[in-house]
């Protein structure tokens, strides 16, 4: 009998479902958007009923195509975006507020504040991050001094925390299990690389009360069963990782070198290191790849904030394309920007700048400019930041990378793809599945339910679809980035 196992793919601007059988094949996959909150400038929110009504909708629609039931799955994966903070009633389910988004920089002063009281190296060595609004922890102290009563309701044990995994978890299980694993408590700034545990020196910090903070376990396990009511049966979830972890197993990097970048509202790459933490001096994050029971692999990390979202500015904020699709179409018109860059600063810059305060630039405009030269600056500028990133991993971790293997909804551009194969001097390889990121939650689960009985035999299902080759020259390579990287230093800490 054929093993089918469900994926939930909960992202930043809409949430995934995909049925996936035993051959590592995709039968069948639903996608829905859902709305995005912008209360006041830099600040990010969702409607966590959104969220899940969403997520829910989605999963039920790809059963309904793949002609399934809930008895017929195995086990469900879930994978969602990561460092977004979410409180909610421990009896009741009902969120306490709005989901305050991983790109939000309503705490970037408080963040300020811990970085002059001398916490920086503390916090990098414990958690393997830089103090900043990214991350889930100043978020938590957020709701919990400015929403009226929450506090005291927290130290009372009446509320509980939890990232997107931990929200879905609660939700499919009729409150029964309140869990996370390692890869996204590692993206809290509260979770201790070493201990793999939380750290009480930050809880005490950020003045987080313990008990409301879920269970941890590796991202490979037992995690609790769905309500009957969701899908008619009692189905094991058996796997959570955050997104770029899960896309990460799910292009099979499973060696220490291999490295993948996804393109979706923004971009991140990550390298996995194995059993090593290799902490960055050039903006990179440490964080945990991935937990198995026989124990952890870690990562290098680098976020980009924004690469479909410029995209998606382009088609929303100056209407130079109809679609987010056109995008190649038009970039391809002009041989080049004609000078100008384009840097996508919108939220500030990750990794490796690092700066809250960067925003936005257009630069290089000339009375010749037209919006073909824009959507192709756009373009580069999303292959200029995965470039920064990259050259900081290589640098740092000392593992030869022999190719960048990559997914998500950015990967359908050719156009996109060649001018990062160009830029990086490096083979880009798309594989056959695009969303790797949901394909990774059912390769967790799978291998946690027998599905697959170890890494091999899910190395053995990836396949390379196409792979793109430098064409560039060194020295317009190498010009190019110059100019690049001129652009950038004109962008940062604008809006200090």
């Amino acid at each position: 009998m054929t093993r089918f196992l469900l994926a939930l793919d909960q992202g930043t601007t809409s949430s995934r479902a995909l049925i996936v059988d035993e051959t590592g094949r995709v039968l069948t996959q639903a996608q829905k958007e859902f709305p995005q909150i912008y209360p006041q400038p830099g600040w990010v929110e969702q409607d966590p009923e959104a969220i899940w009504q969403s997520q829910l909708e989605t999963a039920r629609e790809a059963l309904a195509r793949a002609g399934l039931a809930g008895t017929d799955l195995t086990a469900i994966g879930i994978t969602n975006q990561r460092e977004t903070t979410l409180l909610w009633d421990a009896d009741t389910g009902a969120p306490l507020y709005n989901a305050i988004v991983w790109q939000c920089r309503r705490t970037a002063a408080l963040c300020d504040r811990l970085k002059r009281e001398g916490w920086e190296d503390t916090v990098r060595a414990k958690t393997g991050l830089p103090i900043d609004a990214y991350f889930s922890g100043s978020k938590i102290r957020w709701l919990l001094d400015q929403v009226p009563g929450a506090r005291q309701r927290a130290e009372q044990g009446k509320l509980r925390f939890g990232t997107v995994d931990s929200f879905l978890l609660w939700r499919l299980t009729g409150g029964q299990a309140h869990a996370t694993d390692w890869s996204n408590a590692s993206r809290t700034m509260l979770f201790n690389l070493q201990s793999l545990d939380w750290d009480p020196e930050l809880l005490d910090l950020l003045r987080i009360p313990r008990q409301i903070l879920p269970a941890l376990q590796p991202s490979c396990g037992w995690f609790g069963s769905t309500d009957p009511q969701w899908f008619g049966a009692q189905i094991p979830i058996t796997a959570i990782a955050g997104d770029q972890q899960a896309a990460l197993f799910g292009q099979a990097c499973f060696a220490p070198g291999m490295v993948k970048n996804t393109y979706g509202t923004g971009c991140f790459l990550l390298l996995n290191t194995g059993t090593q933490r290799i902490f960055s001096r050039q903006g990179l994050l440490t964080t945990v790849a991935w937990g198995l029971p026989e124990g952890v692999t870690y990562a290098l990390e680098g976020s980009v904030f924004v690469a479909g979202a410029a995209v998606q500015w382009l088609r929303d904020g100056l209407g130079i394309l109809s679609s987010s699709d056109q995008i190649q179409q038009l970039a391809s018109q002009v041989p080049d920007t004609g000078g100008v860059v384009f840097v996508p600063a919108f939220v500030g810059l990750g990794a490796p700048t690092w700066d809250m305060y960067a925003r936005g630039l257009l630069i290089g405009l000339t009375r010749g400019t037209n919006r073909a030269h824009i959507a192709r600056a756009c373009e580069e500028a999303i292959g200029f930041q995965t470039k920064d990133v990259l050259e900081a991993m290589r640098a740092e971790a000392g593992l030869p990378i022999g190719e960048l293997r990559v997914d998500g909804g950015g990967t359908r551009d050719s156009f996109l793809m060649q001018w990062q194969s160009d830029i990086l001097n490096l083979p880009v390889v798309r594989g056959t599945v695009g969303e790797t990121t949901a394909l990774g939650a059912a390769y967790l689960a799978g291998l946690a339910t027998g599905v697959w009985q170890d890494l091999n035999q899910i190395a053995a299902l990836w396949q390379a679809a196409e792979t793109f080759r430098p064409r560039m020259a060194q020295e317009e390579r190498s010009q190019r980035y110059r100019q690049w990287r001129r652009a950038l230093e004109r962008s940062l800490q604008w809006a200090s």
